[in-house]
């Protein structure tokens, strides 16, 4: 089945690329390359913390959003900035609103666990959120507020600029896809999306949080898991 490809270019309105010039180093003796690597490395570094920081600060101005209105703490990313791996799942709920991190809680505790399985640590890869504050009572997002997020979220990706897309959970399938529909017919399924002229793989699958309340999915999670595994080693990426 040839992969699904959805292009947002149309939508994605901001130029997000930045020149990174190499350093150069004029001696008598070898060029030591990791050092250049390395350098070149801490730019890019920089460069991300900086442009994150410029997110944040947007996402906080926003203005007549009762998501902010309603929420203590906005919950943005948090992991490697330059892993090839970024996982995104729905919206914080009170045990990220109350650490300001993605991810805490049983449902922090049961991604490890998802993750270890597939010999990944958490600390290796970028997680983040599809909608930045935590909705009142938890409940689901609506499909205006995942509209008005995405465009946050794309930008967020942009500056990650991972080699592979996580989708977990409804929220962030159509935040990213633009699909409103169940998960049990998207996951487990490699697509494409195209960000800012760059093409992404992405898998959708289930979210912690769904899982703790249905555990009878966690055998198709594992399925969605042992793919992305597959992805990674295909890929020959480094974790």
């Amino acid at each position: 089945m040839p992969k699904k490809v959805i292009n947002q270019n149309s939508k994605f309105n901001e130029e997000l690329i930045n020149t990174i010039e190499s350093k150069f180093v004029f001696a008598d003796k070898p060029i030591n390359r990791f050092n250049l690597i390395q350098g070149n490395e801490e730019l890019i570094n920089d460069n991300k913390i900086n442009q994150i920081e410029s997110l944040k600060n947007r996402l906080n101005s926003i203005e007549n959003c009762k998501l902010k209105e309603n929420s203590n703490k906005i919950i943005l990313g948090e992991g490697n900035l330059n892993s090839p791996i970024m996982l995104i799942g729905e919206a914080p709920g009170i045990e990220e609103e109350n650490s300001g991190l993605p991810f805490k809680g049983a449902v922090g505790e049961l991604l490890d666990k998802m993750l270890i399985a597939i010999n990944i640590k958490r600390q290796n890869i970028y997680t983040g959120y599809a909608i930045n504050f935590r909705p009142p009572e938890d409940r689901k997002p609506t499909s205006l507020e995942i509209k008005r997020y995405s465009v946050f979220l794309k930008e967020h990706i942009s500056i990650i600029n991972p080699k592979i897309i996580v989708l977990m959970g409804a929220s962030a399938m159509e935040a990213l896809t633009g699909i409103n529909g169940k998960i049990s017919f998207e996951r487990g399924k490699w697509k494409e999306v195209i960000l800012n002229n760059r093409t992404y793989p992405l898998m959708v699958t289930f979210n912690p949080s769904y899982l703790i309340r249905f555990p009878e999915n966690k055998k198709y999670s594992w399925a969605d898991l042992k793919e992305i595994r597959k992805k990674i080693d295909e890929l020959n990426l480094k974790l």
